[in-house]
């Protein structure tokens, strides 16, 4: 399973960007048809909402890959 670090710019990222900037789908749209498809989880959990907000501490998994959201502002 490859894990990557994604940090954030602002307070959350909608899950359908997540997916597309940090490289597991091609475009938004691809990372929306993967959602919908079940293949996503974030905290283990199965997510099925596209633009849900992924904030700093969650973690999100698909396709073998795992995505560690950091926050972009400083402690």
């Amino acid at each position: 399973m490859n894990t990557q670090e994604f940090t954030l710019r602002g307070e959350y990222v909608a899950l359908c960007d997540l997916l597309k900037l940090a490289g597991i789908a091609n475009s938004g749209g691809q990372g929306k048809l993967m959602i919908t498809n079940g293949e996503v989880t974030v905290d283990g959990q199965p997510e099925s909402r596209k633009t849900a907000k992924i904030r700093a501490g969650q973690t999100v998994r698909c396709l073998d890959q795992t995505v560690r959201v950091l926050s972009g502002n400083p402690a």
